[in-house]
């Protein structure tokens, strides 16, 4: 028995010490903090762009393709040469689809063809019609003659004889009168008929013509010296070998002026606001790390564009590069750091130690004691947040939330309270300026204001 009472003490006492070891007296890990600086406040809008020329050279499909009459609405790029090629005014640059060419060519001169023959046709039936009814009226006016003999030989005959005979003559005057009506009628008819047929012929010919022109004109040659950068389709790939274009999007290629470039990129709908058109920014090139560039924006859009398989939008920014570099080139990826703010002697802490519920913005204030500190915030930028009531320079904060938040103290209320006031005020501020226009008395045509029909103006 003795010896089953020891072995049970020592296994407690084995309990014991795994007890001690396993939740031992080691310390709890104090929180992390950040200390409140005092200092120059930078705003700053991270974004990457794209490298274009300012101003550029348009190589588009030749203006003979773009005639209506041409009807060739869509054509393909056979050939054109390597991106990045410098040429000279003169040089070749791109070649279109030949055989497209051809094709509605070899069409339209059989329509001429065709045309040519209707209209021959049309003169000859013209002639042919037109020479019968001559023919018609040279017999009537015989008629009118034999029936003039027959009445002035019966001038002895019976009364009833010669009124037969002055009837006759008179329908043979009426007939030639019909006729010759009737002629000018035939004659306007075939010369309307033969003016269809010509005005057919013409548009035929004008659209050979033209094709021919067209066929003349589909090798493309540069207009200015420049390098050639390829164009981008609506889809926005690039331009290449076997690409279609159209008369509606006419661009080959570009020829930039390198001497002026900017910075094409997108800033987020959160970010935008930020960004003002002559905002400074610093560019750097992935394909130069080591130089940094100078800039300022030029251009911020209106409208924003989803990003692709994203609910996201994006608003396209310009920026300009100043000065030049003739290590720059279009297509480049650039770095772009828009300063849209600088604020001078102002708090801030990251902005991680920032927390809320549903209607207080506060931090942990890390003294004697942990406190939650009701915080008024200002502008923020990537890292950190403008304190503007709330917290002074050199205090520590902590960057993450206590579970036992709730039962701490909470300072700082009347912060809160004076934030809502001042919220209120701004809103009656409004509703009263909205107020006074709807109140505005309309004007008279002589400037009077016009008041109710009892002339009162009550």
């Amino acid at each position: 028995m003795n010896r089953k009472l020891l072995y049970i003490l020592i296994a407690v006492a084995a309990i014991a010490i795994v007890t001690i070891l396993l939740t031992g007296t080691k310390e709890t890990e104090p929180p992390v903090t950040a200390e409140a600086q005092k200092g120059t406040f930078e705003v700053l809008v991270y974004t990457s762009g794209t490298l274009e020329a300012e101003n550029s050279e348009k190589i588009t499909i030749p203006e003979e393709l773009s005639s209506r009459n041409v009807r060739i609405y869509e054509i393909k790029i056979s050939d054109i040469v390597e991106e990045g090629t410098v040429v000279e005014k003169g040089d070749y640059v791109a070649s279109l689809d030949h055989k497209a060419v051809e094709e509605v060519l070899v069409q339209a001169r059989e329509e001429l063809e065709q045309a040519l023959n209707e209209y021959e046709d049309a003169r000859m039936d013209s002639n042919l019609n037109l020479s019968n009814n001559r023919d018609q009226i040279i017999n009537a006016r015989e008629n009118v003659e034999a029936a003039r003999i027959i009445l002035d030989e019966s001038v002895y005959e019976s009364p009833s004889v010669i009124r037969k005979a002055e009837m006759d003559l008179e329908k043979a005057k009426r007939t030639l009168q019909q006729e010759q009506e009737a002629y000018k009628l035939r004659v306007q008819q075939a010369e309307a008929r033969v003016n269809r047929r010509v005005v057919v012929l013409n548009q035929r010919q004008n659209r050979v013509k033209e094709l021919e022109n067209a066929y003349r004109v589909l090798n493309i040659h540069a207009q200015k010296p420049g390098m050639v950068i390829y164009a981008k389709d609506r889809f926005g790939d690039k331009i290449k070998s076997g690409s279609t274009i159209s008369r509606w999007m006419p661009v080959i290629a570009t020829l930039p002026d390198l001497s002026k470039m900017i910075s094409v990129t997108w800033v987020n709908e959160i970010d935008i606001s930020k960004v003002k058109t002559g905002q400074k920014v610093t560019l750097g090139t992935d394909a130069f790390p080591e130089k940094k560039l100078e800039g300022e924006v030029i251009t911020v859009a209106n409208i924003g564009q989803p990003l692709p398989r994203s609910d996201a939008k994006v608003f396209e920014v310009k920026i300009r590069i100043f000065g030049s570099d003739t290590d720059l080139r279009p297509a480049m990826t650039t770095s772009n750091v828009i300063q849209t703010g600088i604020f001078r002697e102002e708090t801030f802490i990251p902005t991680d130690a920032i927390f809320h519920d549903d209607t207080l913005e506060f931090v942990f204030v890390a003294g004697k004691t942990i406190v939650r500190q009701v915080v008024e915030t200002g502008e923020e930028n990537e890292n950190f947040t403008i304190i503007k009531k709330g917290l002074e320079p050199g205090e520590k904060v902590l960057l993450e939330r206590l579970a036992h938040e709730k039962e701490l103290p909470l300072e700082g209320m009347e912060i809160y309270y004076e934030m809502k006031r001042q919220e209120a005020l701004e809103n009656e501020t409004e509703e009263k300026g909205m107020k006074t226009e709807q109140e505005i008395p309309q004007q008279g045509g002589n400037g009077e204001a016009v008041h109710g029909q009892n002339g009162t103006g009550r």
